[in-house]
């Protein structure tokens, strides 16, 4: 009998298919503003100031949660994702954390 998973793991897996092969990969700006299309930010916002560090990890958060592969690799930067990645991680889900 196959065993079924558990919600969490699909979640991660889901969110582990929509990251790119490597984080060097990640080809967002690091500075100035980023403008998200409706199918990221859908509830607001849609231009983060990527130099207020507020807005840069509300963009983040949001590009995490909701965008697909392509999303990530064009919003996120690599140098500036690891270098918030401290606070960051305290503001997305588990699952995205431990993915």
């Amino acid at each position: 009998m196959a065993l079924t998973p558990s919600v969490p793991e699909v979640r991660r897996d889901r969110f582990a298919r929509r990251l790119p092969a490597r984080l060097t990969e990640l080809a967002g700006p690091a500075h100035g503003t980023a403008d998200l299309p409706l199918h990221l930010a859908w509830s607001g916002l849609t231009r983060f100031d990527l130099d207020q560090a507020r807005l840069r990890m509300s963009c983040y958060r949001i590009v995490l949660a909701e965008g697909g592969r392509d999303d990530i690799v064009r919003y996120l930067n690599h140098d500036l994702l690891v270098s918030v990645w401290p606070v960051l991680r305290t503001l997305v889900s588990r699952d995205i954390r431990a993915v």
